[in-house]
């Protein structure tokens, strides 16, 4: 018996594919597309067994697909930019770019043992000048479009990677790759206007019937549409007025202050003369301003001496700089309601504010409202609101609209909670912005000509801050207009510009043009897209406004959406262990003796297994999928990544788990090694036969159904169903082995997107000449999938007696007979007379004595 080798075994199948270009993309309208794109990683020099499970999944669809009759694009890149590479040049004293190519060499060798089907013709890198010559290009189209803003604003600054951030990259008030606390400093910055397409944006969420429900309200939140009004206030004692848009115009008659932004123009203002506020104004800074900080922090505020005049009574309201207040929603003011408001009244409570209730709730009259510790933020009617006294919530907010553009105190108004999109990062190691500076002409284009502006290579990162602006001779250039001296834009692009449009650039890789509109007609929408959760914001909805920007500026066609399909998979989990000490080992530092125990694998000392968390670096529970490759081969680790959970949730990543699958791989090698030749003619089928026969074809119908629901493990389950199934099967006659080798094969093919490799040389071993891959999915015969026969229960007086296997159809008085004959049933009824049968047929008989 042949022995089942998986190093050999996939490096020669991998040769095969490569050598035959097997999973080279052409356009080909005589055939369906279907364009199947991972996420694609940042070149960290190691993948991940985040990125196998991921890569795994995307590949199994676009071999499935294949099969199936499509013409299929699976592409592959590097999103090359960023501060990682940086760092490196600080740290390791290496060019980002160099350190950048090598990690690609590296993270492209060990996605080839993987064995996943990737047209690599097509491979692009985002810091290669060839890609981002044509998005400086495509950035000139956006500035003539309009579509492009330079301005200045308070923006989010990470003191450690020393550059500007998105809102989106503050996580819980920290820079999302440094971790350090973010700063607000006012910058002039260039914006993508994303802010244009808010509606379409929103409006084009509910047809993405595709995409996880979950992604979709994330990004129906981020968007944050509001309808409400915009209210004026009067300023005591000057002409200018103080502006708040709210959602909540019915409550106005219930306000007793006002608050404004930090950032706000009037706390400036009062600032220069207030030393209090001032100081106030930079403990807020310290203590962050981003949303995540805002929600956390203690609510806190400084009375400025402004008074805002209420609109309709008179009243004198302190106006307050707070911290809880963001410049960048609304008009940066808000009106406090404290009765109905949980914020404002904890606000109100802390500096002694007056608490009118201005909502009933229903079946409450005015006197008997009483605002305790919580504020009512329920639906009811209006008390203590002149005339808006009786008014549901509904319609009070409609005359009270009304009533302020009547008397020019205000406006009906929709905002948003998205803000133009700040691409402006102040680094090195991204793409440069391609404008210069000149003191006579302003902002001018570089000339198309002089495409790409490139990066200079003899940089120094011996200081803080970006090297660009360090440089003795790349920012010194004369203006392309006036010929004076001037200076380009040292600023480059955030990174997710470069993943906003890179799938639109697989479309034509090696395009003279950002994006061939033919080829791009026929291989967009992506039908399936693959990746974490953690984009669910930043990158698909930056993609989301590129593709509208490209089509508005003739680079694409009339694309609706960049993704038809996406799917999110889980986190790859792995155990955390820690010696006597409480440091933590990683995964090879640990060995699992016979009996159990966990210790040193060096030192024999006793080891702890800790909590399952997130593989990660600083957890030292990380897994190499290189020495995973060596140890069990590419095919156990791409079922492995399929088997163990539904590809949604997280995954656990045992030892034991992949060894239990390279078990199984090699029973399924022997299965076939001794498979019983062919026999000539099948002969007559009786029943074995034909149940075996069955077993197959269900398999196929309902492990295809599987896997075009996503459901990866639930296909792996069927699959070790069917191998049980003819191993138990007695293999002797004509109709018996051609059953078996019929259902062999089959499971050959099934398996074939998952251990591609191994189905190739079982494939082979069972007889073909044609490679597998280049072979049809198999299809499932309507009549053997059928279901003839059927359970049903039958019950005595309602209660469940025994369970009968009958042909489906059966006719009541039949049912009733055999349900009657039964010995259980029988002992049940006794001596007891039977006063009645009911029969719902294929389901149930129940017999009342």
């Amino acid at each position: 018996m042949t022995r089942y080798d998986a190093s050999e075994i996939e490096g020669k199948w991998q040769r095969v594919w490569e050598q035959r270009g097997t999973f080279r993309a052409t356009a080909d309208r005589s055939r369906p597309k279907y364009y199947v794109l991972e996420m694609f990683p940042y070149p960290s020099g190691k993948i991940h067994m985040g990125h196998v499970r991921n890569y795994t999944q995307g590949d199994v669809v676009a071999r499935y697909k294949r099969a199936r009759g499509f013409n299929v694009l699976h592409p592959m890149g590097w999103d090359a930019f960023g501060m990682p590479a940086e760092n490196a040049a600080i740290e390791r004293g290496v060019h980002p770019a160099r350190w950048t190519y090598d990690n690609i060499a590296n993270m492209r060798r060990q996605l080839e043992r993987m064995g996943f089907s990737y047209d690599w013709s097509r491979e692009i890198a985002t810091c290669h000048p060839e890609y981002y010559r044509h998005e400086q290009a495509m950035f000139l189209d956006f500035l003539e479009a309009d579509l492009v803003d330079r301005r200045e604003s308070w923006v989010n600054w990470d003191p450690v990677d020393n550059t500007v951030l998105a809102n989106e990259q503050v996580i819980d008030g920290k820079g999302w790759r440094s971790g350090a606390a973010v700063e607000r400093r006012k910058l002039t910055q260039w914006f993508f206007r994303i802010t244009l397409f808010a509606d379409e944006l929103l409006d084009e969420l509910a047809r993405l019937e595709r995409w996880p429900e979950r992604v979709r309200h994330m990004q129906e939140n981020w968007i944050g549409r509001s309808e409400g009004a915009l209210v004026r206030f009067a300023l005591l004692g000057r002409a200018d007025r103080l502006e708040v848009f709210t959602t909540r115009p019915d409550t106005l008659f219930g306000a007793s202050f006002c608050a404004v932004a930090i950032d706000h123009p009037l706390v400036a203002e009062r600032a220069g003369s207030d030393a209090v506020l001032a100081r106030f104004v930079e403990e807020c800074r310290r203590l962050g301003t981003t949303e995540e900080a805002v929600e956390t922090a203690e609510k806190l505020g400084h009375d400025t001496g402004l008074r805002a005049i209420h609109p309709f009574d008179g009243r004198e309201l302190p106006v307050y700089a707070a911290n809880f207040v963001l410049m960048e929603y609304g008009a940066g003011a808000i009106f406090g309601c404290p009765a109905h408001d949980q914020r404002d009244l904890e606000f109100a409570r802390k500096y002694g504010l007056s608490v009118l209730p201005v909502v009933a709730p229903a079946g409450v009259a005015a006197p008997e409202v009483v605002v305790g510790a919580e504020a009512f933020t329920g639906d009811g009617r209006l008390i203590n609101s002149d005339f808006l006294d009786g008014l549901a919530v509904p319609e009070a907010k409609r005359a009270m609209a009304q009533r302020l553009e009547s008397i020019g105190a205000g406006e009906r108004k929709v905002t948003y909670r998205l803000r133009d999109w700040g691409v402006s990062r102040q680094r090195y190691w991204g793409c440069p912005i391609p404008v210069i500076h000149c003191s006579g002409c302003g902002v001018v284009p570089v000339p198309r000509d002089q495409l790409p502006v490139r990066l200079p290579d003899d940089v120094t990162f011996d200081a803080p801050g970006n090297p660009l602006d360090r440089h003795p001779t790349w920012q010194h250039v004369v203006c392309p207009r006036c010929r004076a001296p001037a200076r380009r834009e040292t600023d480059t692009f955030d990174t997710f510009v470069e993943s906003s449009w890179y799938f639109a650039r697989f479309c034509s890789p090696r395009a003279s043009a950002p994006i061939e509109r033919d080829a791009a007609a026929y291989w967009l929408p992506v039908d399936q897209y693959l990746g974490g959760i953690e984009h669910a914001i930043l990158h698909l909805l930056y993609s989301r406004f590129f593709t509208r920007a490209l089509s508005r500026t003739g680079h694409l066609g009339a694309l609706a959406e960049p993704f038809a399909g996406l799917f999110t998979q889980g986190m790859v989990l792995h155990e955390t262990y820690l010696d006597s000490n409480g440091q933590l080992l990683f995964p090879e530092q640990v060995a699992r003796r016979d009996d159990g125990r966990l210790v040193h694998a060096t030192t024999g000392a006793p080891v702890t297994a800790g909590a399952v968390e997130k593989m990660s670096k600083s957890k030292r529970n990380v897994v190499d999928p290189e020495d995973i490759i060596a140890a069990f081969g590419a095919d156990t680790a791409r079922w492995f990544m399929l088997s163990d959970s539904p590809p949604e949730r997280d995954l656990e990543w045992t030892a034991a788990g992949a060894d239990g699958v390279r078990r199984f791989l090699n029973r399924l090698w022997r299965l076939v090694d001794e498979a019983p030749a062919a026999s000539g003619a099948a002969g007559a089928a009786n029943d074995g036969v034909l149940a075996i026969r069955r077993a197959t074809h269900r398999t196929i119908a309902a492990f295809t159904a599987d896997l075009e629901g996503f459901h990866f493990n639930r296909a792996v389950a069927r699959l070790y169903e069917l191998v049980n199934t003819l191993t138990g099967m007695e293999s002797e006659g004509p109709a018996a082995i051609a059953a078996y080798r019929e259902g062999l094969e089959t499971l050959v093919r099934l398996i074939a997107p998952i251990c591609p490799h191994l189905a190739e040389e079982l494939w082979q071993r069972l007889g073909h000449d044609r490679l597998l891959v280049e072979t049809p999915w198999p299809e499932a015969d309507p009549a053997l999938v059928a279901e003839t026969d059927v359970t049903i229960a039958v019950q005595v007086n309602g209660k469940l007696r025994a369970t009968l296997t009958v042909p489906k159809g059966l006719a009541k008085a039949a049912a009733e007979k055999a349900a009657l004959d039964d010995p259980a049933v029988a002992r049940a009824i006794g001596d007891k007379p039977v006063r009645r049968v009911i029969v719902v047929p294929d389901r149930i008989v129940n017999v009342v004595v």
